[in-house]
């Protein structure tokens, strides 16, 4: 029943014999959520992350800016302290 909705839900079309072997193996899997239900975490603080995530952004500190001139080195136009660009309509 379960591998029917699921696969109803997913649009997969399943011959009997894939409905059999897929239903074997979702039962598999919930037998070991069952298995993993069992361990005693009473003592285990709750966590989204295996691991411990540490921000990883440096401090946000004022540098000094580029000056004009190396600001448009690079750039293909410029006219008055802007860039310029093609229009676009």
């Amino acid at each position: 029943m379960d591998i029917e909705h699921v696969s109803k839900i997913a649009r997969l079309k399943l011959s009997d014999a894939e409905k059999k072997k897929f239903s074997k193996e979702l039962e598999d899997i919930l037998n070991y959520f069952k298995v993993i239900d069992r361990v005693d975490t009473k003592d285990v603080e709750p966590s989204f992350h295996a691991i411990k995530i540490k921000d990883v952004f440096r401090e946000d500190t004022p540098e000094q800016c580029l000056n004009e001139k190396d600001v448009f080195k690079n750039a293909k136009g410029h006219e008055k302290g802007f860039f310029k660009s093609p229009r676009v309509v």
